[in-house]
C-alpha cells in the first residue's frame, strides 16, 4: 500500500472511530464526559484549626472523567464499576446531610443559607450517587461541587 493509501486509510479509520464514539454518547447521560476541577473553597463544616493548606490546591486543575464503566482521575476519584443514580435532595441532605447536621445542632443556621452561599441556587438539586467514594451535587449542567477534606470543589463540564 502507498504511503497516500496509507494515510486516506487511517484518516477513515480516525473519521469512523470519532463518529462511533460520538453515536455512543450522544443518548449517554449530560454528566458523563470530562470535568475539570476548577475552584475549591472550605466547607462550612471544616474544623479550620486542623486543615492542610496543601489540600486546598491538590486537585486545582486535574481532570476526572465519567464513563459508564469506570471514573478516571485523581485518587479518590478513580473508580472502577461506578453504579449511577442520579437523586434529587434538598438542602439538609447536600454533602452526606452536613449542611442540615449543621441546622440540626445548632437552629439559628440554615442548611438552605449555607447551600446559597456555596452556590446552590432553588430548592433542591441533582445528586449523583456514583457507588463510589464521592458524590456530585450539580449546580447545573456544566457545574459540579464535591465535597472533600473539610473542602467543596467546584467542577466544570469540559
Amino acid at each position: 500500500m502507498s504511503g497516500r493509501a496509507s494515510r486516506r486509510v487511517r484518516a477513515a479509520l480516525a473519521t469512523a472511530i470519532s463518529l462511533s464514539t460520538a453515536i455512543a454518547l450522544a443518548g449517554a447521560p449530560d454528566y458523563l464526559g470530562a470535568w475539570r476541577i476548577t475552584s475549591a473553597v472550605v466547607a462550612p463544616w471544616a474544623d479550620r484549626a486542623h486543615l492542610d493548606p496543601a489540600e486546598e490546591n491538590r486537585l486545582l486543575g486535574r481532570i476526572v472523567t465519567l464513563t459508564p464503566d469506570t471514573i478516571v482521575g485523581p485518587q479518590p476519584f478513580a473508580c472502577r464499576g461506578p453504579h449511577y443514580r442520579l437523586e434529587t435532595f434538598t438542602a439538609d441532605l447536600l454533602f452526606e446531610g452536613q449542611l442540615g447536621e449543621m441546622q440540626a445542632s445548632n437552629p439559628r443556621i440554615s442548611a438552605q443559607a449555607l447551600a446559597a452561599s456555596l452556590g446552590f441556587a432553588g430548592q433542591s438539586w441533582k445528586v449523583l450517587d456514583t457507588g463510589c467514594e464521592i458524590d456530585w451535587h450539580f449546580t447545573g449542567p456544566h457545574t459540579a461541587k464535591i465535597g472533600l477534606n473539610d473542602f467543596v470543589y467546584t467542577l466544570s463540564k469540559l
